[in-house]
């Protein structure tokens, strides 16, 4: 019997690390799009006998493909992850994705809100005060008051937040929580979504439940309906680029650094595990700072 290589990698992000369901579907598309390619090119799927060689034409059929750097880098990453995975269980002796160098590209920025466009959003928001409108409202203040990726907004629970000492344990990748505090605007809007909102749209849920941001039949908002959401107040508040929850985080980030706070307060407060990570946005802030200097200063 044939053993199913990317059954267990797939069980093993799934019980072990307990990556979510989204992630882990990434891995397995990035599993598939490779044993295809093997297919393809070698006419075989034996995923024990790639080796360095398999790799480099593997990269050049991405490139080839056109696919961007980010996400050349991502397969990559996937796919090393995997062979890591075999050796440490001796189905293999070595990761023939170790020493990939990819190819440099240049460095995307993160994209973040500017002021005018937080308060486009926010003043747009304010003019729905329908439950889901309510509900809205404190969407975006959640989103930009902690940071939180949109997987954790869509899985945060009413348990997770302690709002007598205005704090919310946001557990994030890898299972790791990190303690994110709330301030006095997330306060008020909390507190009307709970009295005048989550209860009016909990009357139509099917079974009851301790999600926090709920949609119209009173189900767990997932994270599709955050981005269609966001989506929506974007395009009707008048933004010309495309809203996401992310821009929320990046916000929150740049905003922290631009007002003074270091880089390892940042990271705790994003849950990165690598201060590398966190460091992207010195190049945000920095530009910041030049933009500032060519505006006011009369020499620039």
């Amino acid at each position: 019997m044939t053993t199913d290589y990317p059954q267990l990698f797939h069980d093993y992000l799934r019980v072990e690390r307990q990556y979510s369901l989204q992630t882990v579907r990434a891995y397995d598309s990035d599993m598939r799009e490779f044993i295809k390619f093997l297919a393809d090119s070698r006419h075989t799927s034996d995923l024990l006998q790639v080796d360095y060689l398999d790799v480099r034409v593997f990269l050049s059929y991405l490139y080839e493909k056109n696919d961007q750097p980010r996400t050349i880098g991502r397969k990559v990453s996937s796919l090393r992850a995997f062979y890591d995975f075999l050796v440490r269980n001796d189905f293999r002796a070595s990761n023939p994705f170790a020493g990939v160098q990819l190819r440099r590209s240049g460095h995307h920025l993160p994209r973040f809100f500017y002021e005018k466009e937080m308060t486009a959003l926010f003043e747009t928001a304010a003019q729905d005060d329908s439950p889901l409108g309510l509900r809205n409202q404190l969407l975006l203040e959640l989103l930009y008051d902690t940071g939180a990726r949109v997987s954790e907004a869509s899985d945060m629970t009413l348990a997770q937040m302690d709002q007598s000492a205005r704090i919310i344990m946001i557990t994030g990748k890898g299972n790791k929580t990190r303690i994110v505090p709330y301030g006095r605007y997330l306060e008020e809007h909390l507190q009307t979504y709970l009295t005048s909102s989550r209860p009016i749209l909990m009357v139509h849920a099917k079974q009851a439940h301790d999600y926090l941001l709920v949609n119209k039949n009173g189900d767990k908002l997932t994270q599709s309906g955050i981005e269609y959401a966001l989506k929506h107040l974007g395009r009707k508040a008048g933004l010309t680029q495309e809203v996401t929850a992310h821009m929320f985080r990046h916000t929150f980030a740049t905003d922290l650094l631009n007002n003074g706070a270091d880089l390892r307060t940042v990271q705790q407060l994003l849950g990165h595990s690598s201060l590398s990570t966190t460091q992207i946005y010195t190049h945000v802030t920095r530009e910041n700072l030049q933009q500032s200097y060519r505006d006011f200063f009369p020499r620039a």
